[in-house]
């Protein structure tokens, strides 16, 4: 039976939480000791937007719990997608600050000095990605052998309903080109854990729903604190789990249902052995998805009426409107019209927004080294 780990939270101990959740999950036996762990970080905007990207304390609380059960050698990584820059991401989000203290080096799967695309032959049946990418599937060979750590947050998401774990490993493992796999999204999710069991030495995860995310995500989102964090070596379990919290039945996912069809991963919500605070997994938030205006957009395309032009639009140099359009929409538009004021309302009003504007990495009674 898979478990997952599920403990409540708060701004005054949530370092010390994520080191205990990741205990209760059986981190040190989930993971091969003496190899490289890579800690993946969940960058879905390069702004800082409550619930849409990895939180400090996430991050500073997942290597003080790695290094506690003896895992030395870290590394962060960071992917680009064609509308976020990891670069300026990591700074506005304070990654960079706890990455800097903590002496984890940051890598870049996009920067040819860092690591190598790779061609990539998996041995498990392709559902998806063969078709893809029929020139090949190929991976950042820096991955191999490594240990991963995943670091997503709780929200909904706009082409998968909601995003966690198994969607984390999207920017991980494919290139730029990864908006080829939008409208079969859910097979290529499945792909992806199965690659990433093959190449990992070991796999974790850590979500945090101290602010989840609730509405059109991942970024144009309405943040509500839940105070809650969750760990497990199964990526399908937590990512039920999740489901499961905000509202959703976890087998009407396509992905967690054909990740369990294919033996990955445990995504019935009642197999699931939950520890730590249990009575935490009861809650049900009733979140809803919808849509803004570039998914309804995009679902015209990828889903709807106008998915006979799929490829001409995302496969051509004509996807250079889409990605500039989208750019427009949500910074210089959603954000300063409707996003900066849910941002000013959070760092000023919500615990977690006061701890977020006062964050440094290492205070009294945080470092557990």
């Amino acid at each position: 039976m898979s478990k997952v780990a599920v403990v409540r939270t708060s701004p005054d101990s949530v370092i010390e939480d994520i080191v205990r959740v990741m205990e209760l999950a059986g981190v040190r036996d989930s993971l091969e000791e003496g190899a490289t762990t890579i800690l993946k970080s969940n960058l879905s905007w390069h702004l800082m937007y409550p619930a849409a990207n990895t939180t400090p304390w996430q991050l500073e609380g997942a290597i003080l719990g790695l290094r506690k059960a003896g895992f030395e050698e870290l590394v962060c990584v960071e992917n680009q997608t064609v509308v976020t820059s990891a670069e300026k991401g990591e700074l506005l989000n304070k990654h960079r600050g706890v990455c800097d203290h903590y002496k984890v080096p940051v890598m870049y799967n996009f920067k040819a000095s860092d690591m190598r695309w790779e061609r990539y032959e998996p041995k498990a049946e392709m559902l998806v990605l063969n078709e893809i990418f029929p020139q090949g599937i190929y991976i950042p060979d820096y991955f191999h052998g490594k240990n991963v750590v995943h670091l997503p947050t709780m929200k909904c998401h706009i082409y998968t309903n909601f995003t966690g774990a198994m969607k984390n490993a999207f920017g991980g493992l494919l290139d730029n080109r990864r908006h080829y796999c939008h409208s079969r999204i859910d097979e290529a999710l499945v792909d992806l854990l199965a690659i990433q069991q093959e190449i990992h030495r070991g796999i974790f995860v850590v979500t945090d729903g101290t602010t989840a995310g609730n509405g059109p995500g991942p970024r144009t989102m309405i943040p509500v604190a839940k105070n809650v964090l969750l760990a497990s070596s199964d990526s399908v379990a937590v990512d039920a789990v999740c489901a499961k919290l905000m509202g959703f039945e976890p087998m009407d996912h396509k992905f967690i249902r054909l990740a369990q069809e294919r033996g990955l991963g445990t995504g019935k919500f009642d197999e699931i052995e939950i520890v730590g605070d249990a009575e935490g997994a009861d809650e049900r938030w009733g979140f809803t998805t919808g849509d803004n205006a570039a998914s309804s957009v995009g679902k015209l395309f990828w889903f709807g009426p106008l998915k006979w032009l799929e490829r001409l639009m995302f496969h051509t140099p004509i996807v250079y409107a889409f990605i500039f359009a989208s750019a427009i929409y949500h910074d210089r538009i959603w954000y300063p019209f409707a996003g900066r004021k849910v941002v000013k309302d959070w760092l000023a009003n919500s615990p977690w927004g006061r701890l977020f504007a006062d964050y440094r990495p290492g205070r009294p009674g945080r470092n557990m080294r």
